[in-house]
């Protein structure tokens, strides 16, 4: 797991300890903080690095990262950490489209 202080390459990615078969690394934005951590066998291991190093829970979403991917099909918005009905979000997926458009910044900003 590694929490990011300077951009990577989308191709390093396929170096990640814990790459799944399919070509996915699970990654976790804070988008309040504009980081984001990475490559852990589950969301919740990265949500809690995050969270001991100072970021708030309802700023973290969970996300996977499909490096073969392009365009709208590189993020996926699909996590058990994002089911908080608390913040008006029921399921898995990212469902506020504000949200989703941080998440996107915040992964442009630190995968090059």
């Amino acid at each position: 797991m590694q929490i990011l202080e300077q951009e990577i390459k989308k191709s390093s990615l396929k170096s990640s300890k814990n790459v799944l078969e399919d070509g996915m690394v699970k990654a976790v934005v804070d988008v309040e903080r504009e980081i984001i951590g990475l490559d852990a066998e589950m969301h919740a291991d990265i949500e809690r690095a995050l969270l001991e190093r100072g970021s708030s829970q309802d700023a973290l979403w969970g996300i996977n990262l499909w490096f073969d991917e392009t365009g709208d099909n590189f993020i996926e918005f699909d996590s058990m950490i994002n089911v908080r009905p608390r913040q008006n979000n029921r399921s898995r997926d990212v469902e506020d489209e504000k949200t989703r458009e941080k998440i996107k910044q915040v992964v442009k900003k630190w995968v090059k």
